[in-house]
Order: C-alpha cells, then sequence, then structure tokens
C-alpha cells in the first residue's frame, strides 16, 4: 500500500506549517481531523532514534482545540467525560476519555482549563464538536462551541527543553508537566505546555497567529542546529514501545475505558453530573475484552487482523511493530478476557508470542 498516493484538497486541510514541512521534505501523511499529519520525514526508523536521541519539531495543527465558552462549560465537559474535572487549576491538562451514555469511548483528549468558564479539549482524531454542539443544545447549556484558531506545534525529544528555553526564555524549565504558561514570542502571548504524543519528553505551543507560524518554525530549526534538530511527527515505533494509544486505532466508539486500561482515568464513585458513569459503573468488572501487548522474537505475518486459536477469534490486532531497539516485533490486540485468562502466550504465523500487560516492561521481557 506503499506506493498509493494521497490526494490533497481543501476536505484535507492545509496548515500554516504546511510550506515548511514540504522544504524539510516530507514523505508521508495521515489524515487526522481532516486535517494533514506528518508521518514521516527520512524512514521511521531514522526519525524514531532522531527523536529518542536529540529533538524534533512537530506539526500537530490536526490536534484541533474545540473550545467551550461560557457559564455552562465546565458543567458540559463533565458531562462528557467520566473523570473528575472539578479540581482542574486554570492552565492544567488533563488526559481524560469522553464517554457516550454507554460508555463508549468517542475520544481521548487532553482537556485544558484556559480560564474559568473556558475549556479547550484537544482532540484525537474523531468529530467530538458535532457531539458537543449537540448535548448543548439538547441540556440548554450557555456555552459556546467552536474549533479555536490555534496551532498546535511539539518539540519533542530529550533536548526539547533546551530548545524551547532557547525560544521562550528561562521560564520553560519550571513547567511541569500537563501545566502551561502563558509566554511571549514576537510580543504575543500564547499558551506553552509540557506535554506531547511521545515518551521522550517535550512541549507543545500552542500558536495563536498563524502569521508566527513560519517565523517560530524557523526560529526553532536556527536554534537548534547544534542540537540536530530535526522535522518529525508522532512515531510509531516510539509510540508503541511507549504504550500510548490511539485513537481509531486501538480503540473506538465500541470500546470502554476498562478494556483500554484507562480505569485510572475514570472516578467511578465521584458525586459528578456524567453522561457515561452508570453505565460505566454497571460494566466495571465485567467488560469482556481486554487491550495487551504481544511480544514476538521475530516479525510476524497476521492474517488480517484477527488473531485465531482453538477455532475461534481470541483477539484483533490493533496496532504492530518491529522495535529496532529491543529487537522485538510489538503488537497491541484486543483481547477476549476469557482466552486471556488461561493463556500467557498464543502462536501466530507459527511463532509463540508472549501476552505481556501494557505499556510494555522492557526490562521483564529482554
Amino acid at each position: 500500500m506503499n506506493d498509493k498516493i494521497l490526494s490533497i484538497s481543501r476536505r484535507t486541510r492545509e496548515t500554516p506549517y504546511s510550506r515548511r514541512v514540504e522544504a524539510a521534505g516530507v514523505k508521508g501523511y495521515t489524515v487526522y481531523n481532516h486535517m494533514l499529519l506528518p508521518t514521516f520525514f527520512d524512514s521511521n526508523e531514522a526519525d524514531y532514534w532522531s527523536l529518542c536521541e536529540d529533538v524534533q519539531v512537530w506539526d500537530v495543527s490536526c490536534e484541533r482545540q474545540i473550545e467551550v465558552v461560557g457559564p455552562d462549560s465546565e458543567r458540559l465537559i463533565q458531562l462528557m467525560t467520566p473523570r473528575d474535572i472539578s479540581k482542574a487549576s486554570i492552565g492544567q491538562g488533563l488526559y481524560a476519555p469522553l464517554c457516550d451514555e454507554n460508555g463508549g469511548i468517542v475520544n481521548d483528549p487532553v482537556l485544558i482549563k484556559f480560564a474559568s468558564d473556558d475549556w479547550w479539549i484537544s482532540i484525537a482524531d474523531s468529530d467530538v464538536r458535532l457531539w458537543a454542539r449537540g448535548l448543548a443544545q439538547g441540556f440548554g447549556f450557555d456555552v459556546q462551541i467552536r474549533e479555536a484558531a490555534i496551532w498546535p506545534l511539539a518539540v519533542q525529544g530529550p533536548k526539547a527543553e533546551e530548545l524551547v528555553t532557547r525560544v521562550f526564555g528561562d521560564e520553560v524549565p519550571g513547567i511541569r508537566f500537563f501545566r502551561s504558561k502563558m509566554l511571549e514570542y514576537k510580543g504575543k502571548p500564547m499558551m506553552v505546555m509540557r506535554s506531547g504524543y511521545s515518551k521522550q519528553g517535550g512541549f507543545e505551543i500552542y500558536l495563536n497567529d498563524a502569521d508566527l507560524a513560519e517565523p517560530l518554525w524557523d526560529e526553532l530549526f536556527a536554534r537548534g542546529q547544534d542540537l540536530k534538530v530535526r522535522a518529525g511527527g508522532p512515531n510509531l515505533i516510539e509510540r508503541i514501545e511507549s504504550g500510548l494509544l490511539s485513537y481509531g486505532n486501538d480503540m473506538n466508539y465500541s470500546h470502554n475505558p476498562f478494556e483500554c486500561g484507562l480505569d485510572a482515568f475514570i472516578d467511578l464513585d465521584a458525586d459528578i453530573d456524567s453522561m457515561s458513569l452508570p453505565a460505566l459503573r454497571a460494566l466495571a468488572g465485567k467488560h469482556l475484552h481486554q487491550l495487551v501487548g504481544l511480544v514476538f522474537e521475530q516479525p510476524v505475518e497476521f492474517a488480517g487482523y484477527a488473531v485465531i486459536a482453538d477455532n475461534r477469534v481470541v483477539a484483533d490486532v490493533r496496532s504492530q511493530v518491529w522495535s529496532p531497539r529491543y529487537r522485538k516485533y510489538l503488537a497491541m490486540a484486543m483481547m477476549r478476557r476469557d482466552f486471556l485468562a488461561e493463556n500467557q502466550s498464543l502462536t501466530v504465523d507459527g511463532k509463540i508470542g508472549r501476552i505481556v500487560d501494557l505499556p510494555f516492561d522492557f526490562d521483564a521481557i529482554c
């Protein structure tokens, strides 16, 4: 499928950074929230080592910010998530599944409390804005909901803090994880948060002036030459090694948070008005599937995505990759819990794979 061409039109929106992404030699895109997301520049493996060893700049404008403003903004956000958001402080981010009345996952965004009556939903790849507007209308909430003119740029990797400090100043090292500061760039205040879709450390810059996109990109590269800065994007190898979930790949509407190992982000006993909590309370401990890791010593060929054992489908492979660091073939699979209870391994393509918890514990499996 690598020889297929992605036809780009107004339906696949470019970003304020697109000219710089093209100039950096992007070789692949995917479509995410109807917007172009660069997937690799040199190769998946070369980009992986650059991310893990140095620093990369990512155009993640596709992380659209659904802004909910008004007196009932917090009530609407709380209705959408089973995580208690009542103690969030201004400038804080919260990873939180959004769930429907059946407990199905609609999205797994980072919620950002931008002001007392202004929340941003930094969404994964699904149309949350329409759902939020429907809920607001149906419940009569006093809110306005819009896609904010925000263009996130991620700086990721072990040298990210040094690079962002060079551009935004000495307040950067004091920013804690999922916390932010309003810092100026060329006289324009914008939010800088310690976060990002990797486990290598880094920041996301919530650019709020499209005219500054190319100057910001250029300055990051100019100031990061000695740090071996490169253009990049979310990396399949790194995210699977880190156990980071991808909505639409590893889970979707048909899955609930318990199946995906997101129990820590559900407050079952909280006295909150969340539309999914009644269903989730009933599902607790009774879900039929569990997202697990599979580890093979060599690459394997899955016949489609289904894993068959004992003449039945016991798992559905969601994501998979060869790890060049650990020399293992890694997969995430949604597995039947009854099979999981009785088996610690399975055979695929004639090769035996271990079944492990996520995230992968490489000290144990290597």
